[in-house]
C-alpha cells in the first residue's frame, strides 16, 4: 500500500540525513499518500510560520506513486523545487527521483506536470489536465494567484491594436477612450493610482465590441468575463496621462466551475479558517507546532488612538522610537498606508541613521525595515529572524481597494457579516504569518494599533496570537 510505502522510505531518508526537526513528516507523508490512493480531496493545514522542511515529506508519496498529478506552484516554490528539493530526493536514494515535465503541454503519460497557476488554467481550459490529480502546495496562496491567473488586463496598445483591426469603428472607439479618460483622470486621486468601474461604466464599450467582427486578444477573454462574479477597475498613471482596464473575478471557484470534478486534489498550506476554492474537503486535517515553552511577549499599551485620529502619527513615530532605541537586533514596522509609513521612515532615519531602511531586503544587523505587510510575508524568507515586529496598521483590507470594495458589496447583498467573514480572517492569517518568525527567534511584537483595544473584535486579534503575555513596560534587550 502506497501510505506504508512513503512511511519507509521517508523514515529512511530522514534517519540517513539525521532526523527532520518538523515533528509531522510522517504524518503528512501518510496523508499525502491515502489521498493520492484514494483520490479524494484532503486539506492539510499548517502552522502559521512552518519551516519549509516539509517539502521532501510531499514529494516522497509523490515519487512512490503512480497516478498522473499536476503540482501547482509559485515561481518561488519552483525555484525551490528545482534547486533544493528535486535534488535531494534523487540524492538520497535513487528510485525517488520524480521525473517532473514543465511547459505548456506533457505527455498523457508523463508522471509529474510542474504548472504555474496561469498555466493550469489555461491547461483545464483546454482540457488537457484530464483525470490528474492536483497537488497544491501553499493553498494560502491559491485564491490569490488564481485570481491573478484569471485576470485580463487593457493596456493603451491592446487600444492601438482594436482600432489598426476594425478601421471602421475607429471614430466610435476614439470617443468610448476619451470618454473613459476624462471620467478617470478627473477622479480623486488615491495612493494606489485605482479607480473603480461598474457594468454601466463599460456598458457602451462592451456593446460596441459585441457587434463587431474578429477581435485580435485580449478583448474576447475581456468581454467573456462577464456578470455579477467579477470586477473592473483602472490603474492610472497620472504623470503619462494613461490607464489600465483590469478585469478579476472575485471568487475564482464561480469561475472555474468543474475544476475539482471527478478529480483528486491534495491541498497543503497555511491558510486560516476560509478554505481556498470553496473546497468541501474530504479530510482535514491541522499538522500544528508542538506546544510553545514560552509565550510571546507582546507590547499593546491599553489607550492607543484610533488609526483615524489626527495624533495618531506622532504617536506612531513616538511609540516606534521608543521601540526601536537600544534593540540590538532587527527591527520590522509594519502597515499598508504607503504616505503614513514612507512619513515614519524619513522620520525614524533622521533619528537612527542609515539604520532605517525602506522595504530593502539588506538591512543592518540592528536595521529597522519600514515596509508593506504584502511586501514583508513574500519576503521574510530571505531576511535574518527579527527581534521584534512593529505592527502600525493590522492588515485588514481598505475598502478603497476596488476588488475588495467588491466583495464587501457582493457579501452586504447577501446579507452576511463582511468583516467577520472576510476582512478579519484575512487580516488575521496575514499577522499570524507576519509574526511567525517570533516565535523562532524569541523576540517580542508590538501592536500600536488602538482598534486592539478600542474595537470589539481585538478580542479575536488576541485570541490569534496566543499564546502571548502582555508586556507593561519597554526593557531594552
Amino acid at each position: 500500500m502506497l501510505e506504508a510505502r512513503a512511511h519507509q522510505q521517508l523514515k529512511a531518508l530522514l534517519q540517513r540525513e539525521g532526523g527532520g526537526h518538523w515533528p509531522h513528516h510522517l504524518s503528512l507523508s501518510r496523508l499525502v499518500a491515502r489521498s493520492l490512493r484514494r483520490r479524494d480531496h484532503t486539506l492539510v493545514r499548517l502552522a502559521p510560520g512552518t519551516e519549509p522542511n516539509w517539502w521532501i515529506s510531499l514529494l516522497v508519496p509523490l515519487a512512490l506513486g503512480e497516478e498522473p498529478l499536476a503540482l501547482v506552484v509559485s515561481e518561488s516554490a519552483r525555484q525551490r523545487l528545482q534547486q533544493i528539493e528535486l535534488p535531494r530526493l534523487a540524492a538520497a536514494d535513487p528510485s525517488l527521483a520524480l521525473p517532473c515535465f514543465e511547459g505548456t503541454q506533457a505527455p498523457q503519460q508523463a508522471r509529474a506536470w510542474v504548472l504555474s497557476h496561469r498555466q493550469l488554467v489555461e491547461a483545464w481550459r483546454s482540457n488537457q489536465l484530464g483525470g490528474r490529480q492536483l497537488v497544491i502546495p501553499e493553498a494560502e496562496q491559491l485564491d490569490g494567484c488564481l485570481r491573478e491567473a484569471l485576470e485580463v488586463v487593457i493596456t493603451p496598445e491592446h487600444w492601438d491594436q482594436l482600432r489598426r483591426a476594425q478601421p471602421s469603428a475607429e471614430a466610435s472607439l476614439l470617443s468610448l477612450h476619451e470618454r473613459l479618460s476624462r471620467q478617470l483622470l478627473a477622479h480623486p486621486r488615491n495612493p494606489k493610482h485605482q479607480v473603480a468601474l461598474g457594468p454601466e461604466d463599460e456598458a457602451p464599450l462592451r456593446h460596441l465590441l459585441q457587434v463587431l467582427g474578429p477581435l485580435p486578444e485580449p478583448w474576447p477573454a475581456w468581454l467573456a468575463a462577464t456578470g455579477p462574479d467579477w470586477t473592473s477597475w483602472a490603474r492610472v498613471n497620472p504623470q503619462l496621462l494613461q490607464w489600465q482596464l483590469h478585469r478579476q473575478p472575485l471568487e475564482p471557484s464561480r469561475v472555474l466551475p468543474g475544476l475539482l470534478d471527478g478529480r483528486g486534489c491534495v491541498l497543503i498550506g497555511q491558510m486560516g479558517e476560509r478554505n481556498p476554492l470553496d473546497l468541501t474537503p474530504t479530510v482535514t486535517v491541522e499538522l500544528g507546532d508542538p506546544p510553545l515553552a514560552d509565550p510571546l511577549p507582546l507590547f499593546a499599551p491599553l489607550r492607543q488612538p484610533l488609526p483615524n485620529s489626527p495624533h495618531y502619527g506622532e504617536h506612531l513615530l513616538e511609540q516606534s522610537r521608543r521601540l526601536v532605541l537600544g534593540q540590538a537586533g532587527l527591527s520590522v514596522v509594519l502597515l499598508n498606508d504607503d504616505a503614513l509609513r514612507l512619513d515614519l521612515a524619513s522620520a525614524l532615519a533622521a533619528e537612527f541613521g542609515s539604520r532605517v531602511v525602506h522595504q530593502s531586503t539588506a538591512p543592518e544587523s540592528n536595521g529597522v525595515i519600514c515596509a508593506s505587510w504584502s511586501w514583508w510575508l513574500g519576503n521574510q524568507e530571505r531576511l535574518p529572524l527579527p527581534a521584534q515586529v512593529i505592527v502600525g496598521l493590522l492588515p485588514l483590507a481598505s475598502l478603497e481597494d476596488p476588488l475588495t470594495a467588491a466583495q464587501v458589496k457582493l457579501l452586504r447583498e447577501q446579507g452576511r457579516d463582511w468583516f467577520r467573514e472576510q476582512l478579519l480572517p484575512d487580516g488575521l492569517s496575514q499577522l499570524q504569518l507576519g509574526v511567525a518568525g517570533l516565535r523562532r527567534s524569541g523576540g517580542r511584537l508590538a501592536i500600536l494599533d488602538g482598534r486592539l483595544r478600542g474595537r470589539s473584535w481585538g478580542q479575536n486579534v488576541l485570541s490569534a496570537l496566543e499564546p502571548w503575555v502582555a508586556l507593561s513596560r519597554l526593557l531594552p534587550h
